[in-house]
């Protein structure tokens, strides 16, 4: 008898600790894939601003954050290690292109009226990582990915007709940060998400230094003219940026890959309600046709994913993850 007592409590706590990380992890998903589903309404609050202007000062504040951040977590030593490692500051190097590429197009979206094409672009986001890893590293896609991927190809012909031209913003997010997840891929374990974001963002503050210098100096600037609120909301992009990230950082070690995965769509589907409900942004019947194919296109991506885990526990310990595995649990930074 008193083995048995001793052995329940045993059981019941390794049950526990078993499920803690995967509730934390769940929580911390979802408040990134939430926090960046609503960043289209942080971005009306601080229209006033260009885009351009936007993303200028989300890179200087987002390093500010960043920095203080490290202080505080004294993770100087894991900065310095990626600072050395000369592969990685390359790769983060052409990251950092990539991102700026990826806010200012996201930016303009929300500014000009084009969130719905914004979320398109993150819809088939996942598409063009599969595609990326068929393209560049010779990947064996499934035959659902394969089916999403001519489901994605069909939503894109239907949406140039829908909109009369090719979706550029939608294309433009979509490759952007396909390729950003892609090189982050590859960055190595030596970055964690503060001290990478610590390192793009330092590889562009002097260049949006000197655009907002430049702005100002032609009276365009608008971060000290237009009063402390407005000054205030646009010192916020930092932690608009790291928060989110530094969250899905922790979900990422916390939960499967297939549930990160298929939480990343909330984004994009809030982004698509708030463009339609709340800014009122048109939604004719020849571009919700477009829409759902691509919503197709998720749900075949979405059942291939939660197939995965039972496929992966038959594969050797060590092989390498899949771009198409690994970009599903990219975060849909904008």
């Amino acid at each position: 008898m008193p083995r048995d007592t001793e052995t329940v409590p045993a059981k019941t706590q390794a049950a526990s600790g078993a499920t803690m990380p995967s509730r934390a992890g769940l929580t911390q998903g979802l408040g990134a894939y939430v926090l960046w589903g609503v960043l289209p309404l942080y971005f009306m609050t601080i229209s006033v601003a260009s885009a351009t202007e936007i993303v200028a000062n989300r890179i200087v504040f987002s390093l500010v954050f960043c920095i203080i951040l490290i202080a505080v977590t004294r993770s100087w030593g894991e900065l310095r290690t990626l600072v050395r490692d000369h592969a990685a500051m390359r790769r983060l190097a052409v990251a950092a292109v990539l991102i700026t590429v990826n806010w200012v197009t996201y930016a303009y979206a929300v500014l000009h009226g084009h969130t719905v094409e914004a979320s398109l672009g993150y819809f088939i986001n996942p598409l063009v990582s599969a595609a990326l890893g068929v393209v560049f590293l010779k990947e064996k896609l499934s035959r659902l990915q394969w089916t999403a991927l001519g489901f994605g190809l069909a939503a894109v012909a239907v949406l140039t007709f829908a909109y009369g031209s090719i979706p550029v913003i939608a294309l433009t997010l979509a490759f952007s940060f396909g390729l950003y997840g892609f090189v982050k891929n590859r960055v190595g374990r030596t970055a964690t998400a503060a001290t990478s974001l610590t390192v793009e963002t330092a590889f562009l503050t002097l260049p949006a230094l000197a655009y907002m210098a430049w702005l100002m100096f032609h009276g365009q600037a608008t971060v000290l003219t237009h009063g402390a609120g407005h000054f205030w909301l646009m010192a916020a992009s930092g932690v608009v940026t790291a928060v989110p990230l530094l969250l899905f950082a922790g979900a990422a070690r916390r939960l499967p890959l297939s549930t990160v995965g298929t939480l990343q769509f909330l984004t994009p589907v809030m982004q698509f309600i708030i463009a339609v409900a709340i800014f009122h942004e048109d939604m004719p019947v020849e571009r919700l046709a477009g829409f759902a194919l691509v919503w197709v296109a998720i749900v075949l991506l979405a059942i291939d994913m939660l197939r995965r885990p039972r496929v992966r526990a038959a594969v050797p310990a060590g092989k390498a993850t899949t771009t198409a595995e690994t970009a599903a649990s990219e975060p849909t930074t904008s």
